[in-house]
């Protein structure tokens, strides 16, 4: 029998972030009942309930859901570790205790965001060894090599069997939409590149690989994700499932790059003889993005809780080519498409409205 939306109990695990944040606003607007378990309680929204409990303590888990009548389970949460065996451990860990703690809930579906490390490998081995042919596909065998992915899947798989639910698994590529803080965002992390460099009247200059430049890529809207999410945990379909997530379009970032810099004002200058990362090239502008929250009155003077510049510069900077197949998921019924820089627009336009970059 089919669940009404306002009889759905859905917990969200990484409310905060920019998956997170985009599966709130999506299942609140639905009518579910939500729980958004963060670090810290977000904006007030309807329907929507805020808790607080440590990942890493099974004990404050337990707690925090006992007796929520928790049905659906978003897990968009990670915490990045030194090295890959104490990313299994602890990322592994936080998803086996969480589902552990809702043993006694009547939990129907359990989603997992995962990415395209999946098919790349692990930070510590990214890109290396042998690797499955681009686009991506979902039924390629695990690398023979330790991941934190993998060990978060197990952990689901291992749940879904004890305590009788049904599971998916979204592997996105980059992942852009609304967060602040967060470790992994290239949407306001260029945004705040260009309005620095609109301040300081420099080139908008792209900072990553000649295989990047010239390549075909794609990325991910969070509403995107969100919404295939939603999708799998309520359609058959996307029960027991893997699934690649992305926009649907294919791009070239010699053809994105002069666009974005368009938005902001700026002149945008492309791949020349080598990388220029953003670490580099916006080292010590911490005063800067201070100066410019003060004369254009943002909410946030704190520059590291805007740019997350070592994760662009990882994208960008690959020197391979990285593009998913996402026929899997349309020929099961989600045919979700939007067009990656109109995605990057509406994310500007929504940044400039929240003040968190200038308005000019």
């Amino acid at each position: 029998m089919s669940v009404a939306p306002a009889d759905r109990v859905a917990l969200v695990v990484g409310a905060s972030g920019i998956a997170g944040s985009a599966l709130v606003d999506q299942l609140a607007g639905e009518g579910w009942q939500v729980l958004g378990l963060a670090r810290r309680p977000g904006r007030a929204i309807d329907g929507v309930t805020w808790i607080s409990a440590d990942l890493r303590s099974p004990v404050e888990l337990r707690a925090a859901l006992e007796g929520r009548g928790v049905s659906h389970v978003y897990f968009t949460a990670w915490s990045r570790q030194e090295t890959e065996e104490q990313n299994i451990e602890v990322n592994g860990g936080m998803v086996r205790d969480l589902l552990a703690a809702l043993d006694t809930s009547p939990v129907v579906h359990a989603s997992l965001v995962t990415g395209l490390k999946h098919y790349l490998g692990p930070f510590e081995a990214y890109g290396q060894g042998t690797m499955p042919d681009t686009p991506f596909h979902e039924e390629e065998p695990r690398l023979e090599v330790r991941n934190f992915y993998y060990a978060q899947e197990d952990e689901l798989f291992s749940a879904a069997a004890r305590q009788g639910f049904t599971w998916s698994v979204h592997r996105s590529h980059t992942v852009i939409g609304h967060a602040v803080g967060n470790l992994m965002n290239m949407g306001l992390t260029l945004a705040a590149y260009a309005s620095i460099c609109r301040h300081l009247d420099l080139p908008f200059v792209f900072p990553g690989s000649e295989t990047q430049w010239n390549g075909v890529t794609d990325m991910t809207d969070s509403t995107v994700l969100a919404e295939q999410m939603i999708w799998a945990s309520t359609a058959a379909a996307g029960a027991n499932e893997a699934f690649n997530v992305v926009n649907g379009d294919i791009f070239r970032w010699r053809w994105m790059w002069p666009r974005l810099a368009g938005y902001f004002g700026v002149r945008p200058v492309g791949f020349e003889t080598a990388p220029r990362p953003l670490e580099q090239q916006m080292a010590g502008m911490e005063g800067t993005w201070a100066e410019i929250a003060a004369r254009h009155d943002l909410v946030e003077a704190d520059l590291s809780r805007i740019a997350s510049w070592w994760h662009t510069d990882a994208d960008l900077g690959r020197d391979i080519e990285v593009v998913t197949d996402i026929s899997k998921s349309r020929l099961a019924g989600f045919t979700t498409h939007h067009r990656t820089v109109d995605s990057f627009v509406g994310l500007f336009d929504r940044y400039r409205a929240e003040r968190l970059i200038p308005a000019e």
